[in-house]
């Protein structure tokens, strides 16, 4: 449970630094994904969702 805590942390670490870092290139980015199809945001979503878990599933073993 500890680990699923550090993670969601890390996670607004990183949306966080980006939002702040990069104020104009969010913007664009989520208007790019309000323009996109739903299709193209769940192959998105599931690709990354897929990268996220190999890489757990490899630094984990």
């Amino acid at each position: 449970m500890k680990d699923l805590i550090v993670a969601i942390g890390l996670v607004f670490v990183i949306e966080g630094g980006l939002y702040a870092l990069f104020p104009h290139s969010m913007q664009n980015m989520l208007r790019l994904a309000i323009d996109a199809s739903p299709e193209s945001l769940r192959i998105m979503g599931l690709v990354g969702a897929c990268l996220g878990v190999a890489i757990v599933w490899l630094m984990r073993g």
